[in-house]
C-alpha cells in the first residue's frame, strides 16, 4: 500500500468493525479438550486492543485476598523480561523490537503498525540488561544497576556456572559474570546464531539452560502469522532450537510452535514446557493460544494446522505428511490471549493452591473482540500435567474504560519466594506474595 499516511486511525478502525465477536465462554477455550469451531475469516481483520496509557499514582494490579502486590520496581523501559541469579538479584531486561525493514509492506503489516502503536509497543529499544537489588528482603529493590547495555533487542538470559547468555533477536552472546557484580564491561562473544534479519517478524528469542548445565534452549517465533511471506521465509524459525555450550553447535529441537517465548523446566518430571502465541485472523474464537510440553523431534502442526490435525485452509501447498505427525497441545489457555511469560511454582511461598502448577503472563489480545489475556495466571498441576482450569493470579490491567494500564510479560519466582512479574506498559515489576499466615503457605 503507497498511500498508508493517506489513512486516518479513524478510518482504519472503522474498517476493523468487518470484524467479528467470540461467542464461546473462557471455559470453554481453557484446558485439554478446548471447543474449536469453524474459521471465521473476514476482510478486515478484527481489531480491538487495549491503548496503552499506563498506571496513575498508587494504582496497581489487582489480586484475590489472599496475595498482595507491591512494585518491586517502577520506572523502567520497556521491560519485558526477568531472571533471577543465584544470589538473588533479579535481571530485567529493558527491550523493544529492532528494526524490521521488510516487515512493513502491504495492508496488513499497516494495520499491524497501528496497533503496535496503540499498545505501546512502537517505541525504540533500550537494548540493556538492568540489575535489581533487594538486599534488605522488604519486596523493593533499593539497588538499580546498568549490567549489560548495547544489546540486539534482548530477552532471554540464563546463568551457567559464571557464563552469562543473552538471547539478542539475533544471536545468543556469552558473558563473564560473578555473583555480586553489578556491571559487565568485557565484550560478550557469540555462541551461536539465532534466526534474525530484515523480516524477523516474532523478534524475542527466550532462553533457558538444561538441568544439566550443557544445553541451553531458545525459542524462535516465525516470520509470519500463517506462512503468507512463504515457506522459505520460516527455515530454523517457529520453534525451539537446542544449542551445545560446550560447542555452540545447535539443532532444531522441536517444531511447528508459531511463536514460543516463556519456556520453563517442569519440576517433577524434568520436562521442557512452553507457551505459545498462536495464528490469528481465523475470528475471535480461535484459534486458542497454549502451554505444552516440548518433546524432542516433536512438530506441533504450524503452519499447516492448528491444535493437533485441524487443518488452516489458507496454507498452501498443504503438507498432509506433517500434519499427520502433529501432536496436541497438552493444555489450551484461551483464544488470543497472547501467553508469553512461563515459570513454575518451585520455589514459591506462595498459599498452598499455588503450590503446584505454572504462572503465566498473558500479555493480551489484539485480535479478539471482546479483550482476553491482560493478566496473569496460575494453571493447577498434577503429577506433572495440568490439571483443572487457569486461576486469575493478576489482574486489573485493563481499567473501566478499556485501557491498559499495564502489560504482563515475564514471570519468576524471587529468592524470597514471590512471584515477580513484568509489565512492559507499566514500566514497572511487580511483585506477588502471600498474605496469610507462614504456616498456609505453599513450599
Amino acid at each position: 500500500m503507497k498511500h498508508h499516511s493517506l489513512v486516518s486511525l479513524s478510518t482504519a478502525c472503522a474498517l476493523a468493525a468487518c470484524g467479528d465477536m467470540a461467542e464461546l465462554t473462557p471455559d470453554q477455550t481453557t484446558g485439554s479438550d478446548p471447543t474449536l469451531p469453524p474459521p471465521n475469516e473476514t476482510l478486515i481483520p478484527t481489531l480491538n486492543i487495549a491503548p496503552a496509557i499506563g498506571w496513575s499514582k498508587g494504582v496497581k494490579p489487582l489480586a484475590p485476598s489472599d496475595l498482595i502486590v507491591t512494585a518491586f520496581a517502577q520506572g523502567l523501559d520497556h521491560p519485558r523480561w526477568l531472571y533471577v541469579l543465584t544470589n538473588g538479584d533479579v535481571l530485567v531486561a529493558e527491550t523493544n523490537a529492532p528494526e524490521r525493514p521488510e516487515d512493513g509492506a502491504g495492508i496488513k503489516a499497516f494495520f499491524k503498525g497501528l496497533v503496535m502503536e496503540r499498545a505501546g509497543a512502537a517505541v525504540p529499544s533500550a537494548n540493556r540488561i538492568t540489575l535489581l537489588r533487594d538486599a534488605d528482603h522488604d519486596g523493593v529493590a533499593e539497588t538499580r544497576a546498568v549490567l549489560l547495555q548495547g544489546l540486539n533487542s534482548p530477552v532471554g538470559m540464563a546463568l551457567v556456572g559464571n557464563d552469562l547468555f543473552v538471547a539478542n533477536t539475533d544471536a545468543v552472546m556469552r558473558f563473564t559474570y560473578r555473583p555480586g557484580d553489578t556491571n559487565i564491561n568485557t565484550k560478550g562473544t557469540k555462541l551461536a546464531d539465532l534466526p534474525g534479519g530484515p523480516l524477523n517478524h516474532h523478534w524475542t528469542k527466550g532462553l533457558i539452560a538444561s538441568r544439566d548445565g550443557r544445553t541451553l534452549y531458545a525459542s524462535v517465533g516465525s516470520n509470519s502469522n500463517a506462512a503468507e511471506n512463504g515457506i522459505e521465509k520460516e527455515v530454523g524459525r517457529a520453534g525451539i532450537i537446542e544449542i551445545d555450550i560446550a560447542t555452540g553447535r545447535s539443532r532444531l529441537f522441536a517444531s511447528g510452535l508459531r511463536n514460543p517465548v516463556g519456556m520453563a523446566i517442569e519440576p517433577q518430571s524434568g520436562a521442557l514446557w512452553t507457551v505459545v502465541n498462536e495464528r490469528d485472523e481465523l475470528g475471535s474464537d480461535l484459534v486458542p493460544d497454549y502451554l505444552t510440553s516440548v518433546k524432542d523431534g516433536g512438530f506441533y502442526g504450524w503452519p499447516y494446522s492448528y491444535f493437533g490435525r485441524n487443518i488452516d485452509e489458507r496454507v498452501q501447498p498443504p503438507a498432509p505428511d506433517l500434519v499427520e505427525k502433529a501432536i496436541v497441545p497438552d493444555y489450551a489457555l484461551g483464544n488470543h490471549v497472547a501467553p508469553l511469560g512461563l515459570t513454575f511454582a518451585s520455589g514459591a511461598r506462595l498459599p498452598a493452591r499455588f503450590a503446584s502448577g505454572a504462572f503465566v503472563g498473558e500479555h493480551g489480545s489484539w485480535n479478539r473482540e471482546p479483550l482476553s489475556g491482560y493478566k496473569v495466571v496460575f494453571v493447577p498441576f498434577a503429577s506433572g500435567k495440568p490439571n483443572g482450569k487457569p486461576v486469575d493470579v493478576l489482574t486489573g490491567f485493563v481499567d473501566k474504560d478499556g485501557n491498559a494500564q499495564g502489560r504482563p510479560v515475564g514471570v519468576a519466582i524471587d529468592r524470597d519466594g514471590g512471584l515477580l512479574v513484568a509489565d512492559d506498559v507499566g514500566n514497572a515489576v511487580w511483585r506477588v506474595s502471600a498474605n496469610a499466615p507462614q504456616e498456609a503457605m505453599a513450599r
